[in-house]
């Protein structure tokens, strides 16, 4: 019996899901029976290729990129796989998230189980020995072009399976052979042709693309809910979120979210009442149009990982069945690339307009005081807050600069474009990372204004959202150093689920 704490590689379809429950729930992997014998058969098919072949293949007996019509001869086709690693490892910056880090063993574990790679079953085990025990090779973000896959980050990933390179282990920061010996496993020892498969492919652009869409998915809802916060707190009107207004221009993200506002404010006091003014400002107005947008952007970009995460993209690519073995461009990140672009972008405007519905608090009209403060002039309120918000929407702007319209040619003209993904990947971590600080202070700003709106009530789904925030951030009566009460909504909306979360997206 398999048991539930194990993900078999291979066996079904790895699913977004599938991977959020692998980092929750700390579970282990195995490769499936299936996987571990298509691995074995292409390895066993690519020893009898090279005993019998004398043509040259590329990367098995040649050398690499501009280099493919140098020969290389058996004896140090083991050489040649070690020293690609080696030579490879130039990264530089800041390192890689160790969750990022866990996502590239476990998503190149993934490509390699297809058995086309040419891999020995040795070398996927200890990948998969390093995901169960935490061993976290030491990745730098900088030194990817994205096209023929990301070689420098794969090669730092696949030091350490020689025994080379750092490792973070139980905590602290090692030798690759001290981790080894702690465990009693010894070095790898590559054979032809397996340190491009280990270097080719596309997992550090695909290991930040998943970590940012299983973010954005929860950051989706949580611009929602703050939005409908904010839009009661500012006395707003409902009438833009009708369900007839959008079936007239039936975007499907535009009706979502029209829809889950009506889901979440249904019931409110304060949005029954009745109201002086006949229209609302674009963004609280424009919610479904601007939110659903990047919800529509989210879901392109999803179906392009999902095709990724599933996918064999190392060269050249073998087929044992036919005799195939093909020099192809499955590693080239052009698809993800344009896709991170999407993703910053999308997310850069739900920061955008949440930033937008802060600045619209703070104006002290329709009853509320002016930085929603009891004491404006001697206290500043929430003044300051919204500049923070106002920097970091500057900065995703900057950040949202594309990418993957760039291409510098390498390898002397032999990889003469390239994607750019990799800083793709990483400049959108930061636009995901910037859209959760700007919608913490959209909701520090929004909860004091409801409380201004007191004994009127909002929700009850909404009321239950704000008693969990208010149990770590207080009302803010007089001034006080706001970064402290910032960085604790920040934490609040890291770890807060959603008792409604099922109400909302019933039917949705």
């Amino acid at each position: 019996m398999e048991s539930s704490n194990v993900y078999y590689v291979n066996k079904d379809k790895i699913t977004f899901k599938t991977i959020f429950n692998l980092l929750k729930q700390n579970q282990k992997i195995k490769l499936s029976d299936e996987a571990n014998n298509l691995i074995i058969k292409c390895r066993d098919y690519l020893d009898n290729k090279t005993k019998n072949e004398s043509n040259p293949i590329y990367g098995i007996n040649t050398g690499f990129g501009a280099l493919y019509n140098k020969s290389i001869s058996n004896k140090d086709l083991s050489k040649l796989q070690k020293n690609l690693v080696i030579s490879h490892a130039c990264g530089i910056g800041e390192e890689v998230p160790h969750e990022i880090v866990k996502l590239m063993i476990l998503l190149k574990v993934q490509s390699l189980s297809y058995g086309h790679s040419g891999v020995q079953i040795s070398t996927v085990n200890r990948l998969i020995d390093f995901f169960n025990n935490d061993i976290i090779p030491i990745i730098y973000q900088q030194g990817s072009l994205g096209a023929s896959g990301d070689l420098s980050p794969l090669a730092h990933m696949s030091l350490p399976l020689l025994g080379l390179g750092e490792v973070y282990f139980k905590g602290k920061r090692t030798s690759a052979q001290k981790a080894l010996n702690t465990l009693k496993l010894k070095p790898i020892t590559l054979k032809s042709k397996e340190g491009l498969a280990l270097l080719n492919g596309t997992q550090f652009m695909s290991a930040y693309g998943v970590y940012c869409l299983l973010k954005l998915h929860k950051l989706s809802e949580l611009a929602d809910i703050i939005g409908a916060i904010s839009l009661d707190a500012f006395d707003g009107r409902m009438e833009p979120f009708i369900d007839e207004l959008h079936q007239i221009r039936p975007h499907l993200g535009q009706i979502q979210t029209a829809k889950r506002f009506r889901a979440l404010l249904k019931g409110s006091e304060l949005m029954l009442q009745t109201k002086e003014h006949v229209q609302d400002p674009y963004s609280f107005r424009c919610i479904p149009q601007v939110h659903g947008a990047s919800k529509d952007s989210i879901n392109y970009v999803s179906s392009v990982f999902s095709a990724e995460i599933n996918s064999v993209t190392d060269n050249p690519t073998i087929f044992p069945d036919k005799d195939l073995i093909i020099s192809g461009g499955n590693f080239h990140g052009q698809p993800l690339a344009l896709a991170l672009d999407n993703m910053a972008i999308a997310a850069a405007e739900w920061g955008n307009i949440s930033e937008r519905r802060t600045y619209q608090l703070l104006h002290g009209k329709r009853g509320l005081p002016h930085f929603l403060v009891a004491n404006p002039g001697l206290n500043s309120g929430f003044m300051i807050p919204q500049y923070t918000a106002a920097s970091i929407v500057n900065q995703n702007k900057q950040l949202c600069t594309p990418a993957s319209v760039d291409s510098i040619e390498s390898s002397q003209g032999q990889e003469d474009h390239v994607s750019m993904g990799a800083n793709a990947a990483t400049k959108a971590f930061r636009v995901v990372e910037n859209l959760e600080r700007i919608l913490a202070i959209e909701l520090f700003n929004a909860a004091q204004a409801i409380d201004f709106r007191r004994p009127n009530k909002t929700s009850m789904m909404l009321e239950d959202f704000l008693g969990k925030y208010r149990e770590l951030v207080p009302f803010v009566i007089e001034d006080k150093v706001m970064h402290f009460e910032i960085q604790k909504t920040i934490n609040f909306l890291q770890n807060v689920t959603f008792e409604m979360e099922d109400a909302l997206m019933e039917g949705i």
